[in-house]
């Protein structure tokens, strides 16, 4: 359906970065530069056929605008294939099938802005806060950022030499605070785990709310969640406080791509679905047992964006123009977005006999 989504990029370079993760950095044509552009805490969805199977997943962007280069950072998941794969099977030369970069965890850049951005990772959580911290402090000089980043032990901290050399360039302007589960400091502040009591801490000692213009919190879904508490309780406003999430809450049903569709009273029989993507309009027939739109518009042989199909990473974001849809699952489109009319086509049953939903309007 019209334009490629997915564009093969040959990989420069692998670099390890802990036991667990590695640094995958891919060469971008000329002709692929354009498409390629990213704005800092956007992310990248990888395609691979891995044992027989065409796998997708999404891994931010590290780099900074002003770098020059597309890198990922990747790093293992228990019983991930494709992470797994990533970190033991890929290989500088090897090609690899990428679509180009998505994604809202960003706030625009202003030049002459004074602000004092704050982010809070866990884990890889800091893959799309480090580049949104390299954006700010190279394109905003007049701006500070604090990070509040939490591990389980040093030596599984992603990016940690990185992190030392901004401090290093932007001794005035960063302020790096290491938090560890499992390993002793010799600040009580700078040990456990990163709940909202941790937070909280930082937030009353360190990081006085009634200094942030903007928090960016990226980590495990709990840890996102007691984030997002702790700012809200500490009287951050709510259109400040930016969230990427990559996981599911504990008691979510299945893993990632498990997801147990079943229909509910009020779903239409069948419905007509206008799928706009490109400026191109192709209409095909939803029937009740099928799992969602999106499972529907790829049995009928439509190329359109997704990643996770479990409602978490956005990739399949489309706006309705017409017609109502139910969403079984939404870990990823915040309230202004729904509001908007924008749904997770990959969680999304209509409820009329007619939908129409655009691709284009992202």
């Amino acid at each position: 359906m019209s334009s490629p989504l997915f564009h093969p990029l040959r990989v420069r370079s692998i670099e390890p970065d802990t036991p667990e993760a590695v640094i995958v950095t891919f060469e971008v044509p000329p002709e692929l530069r354009e498409v390629f552009g990213f704005t800092q805490g956007q992310y990248l969805t990888l395609r691979k056929e891995i044992d027989g199977q065409d796998l997708r997943r999404s891994y931010s962007i590290c780099a900074g605008v002003d770098e020059g280069i597309l890198r990922v950072g990747v790093r293992k998941v228990p019983g991930g294939v494709f992470s797994n794969w990533i970190n033991e099977q890929l290989k500088p030369g090897d090609t690899i099938q990428v679509m180009a970069p998505q994604g809202r965890f960003f706030v625009p850049i202003e030049p002459q802005a004074q602000r004092h951005h704050v982010g809070f990772a866990g884990g890889s959580g800091i893959t799309p806060i480090l580049s949104i911290m390299k954006t700010v402090l190279a394109r905003e000089p007049h701006s500070r950022f604090t990070l509040v980043y939490g591990n389980r032990k040093l030596q599984s901290t992603m990016f940690k030499e990185e992190l030392e050399d901004l401090k290093n360039k932007y001794m005035t302007r960063l302020v790096l605070h290491h938090v560890f589960s499992d390993e002793p400091t010799d600040a009580p502040l700078n040990m456990g785990l990163m709940n909202r009591e941790k937070i909280g801490e930082f937030l009353r000692t360190v990081v006085p709310a009634s200094t942030i213009d903007h928090a960016y919190v990226c980590g495990p879904y709990q840890m996102n969640d007691e984030a997002e508490t702790a700012l809200l309780a500490a009287g951050v406003p709510e259109d400040r406080i930016h969230i990427e999430r990559f996981g599911l809450p504990q008691d979510a049903k299945g893993p990632v791509g498990a997801v147990m569709h079943e229909s509910q009273p009020g779903d239409a029989e069948r419905a007509r679905v206008v799928i706009i993507r490109d400026g191109l309009r192709r209409e095909i027939e939803f029937r009740r047992e099928q799992p969602s739109i999106l499972d529907c518009a790829s049995a009928a042989g439509l190329e359109v964006p997704f990643s996770c199909t479990s409602g978490v990473c956005g990739t399949c974001r489309a706006k309705l123009l017409e017609g109502k849809v139910r969403m079984e699952r939404n870990f990823a489109l915040d309230k202004q977005e729904v509001a908007a009319g924008f749904v997770l086509t990959c969680q999304a049953h209509p409820l009329t006999e007619r939908v129409v939903l655009s691709f284009d309007e992202r």
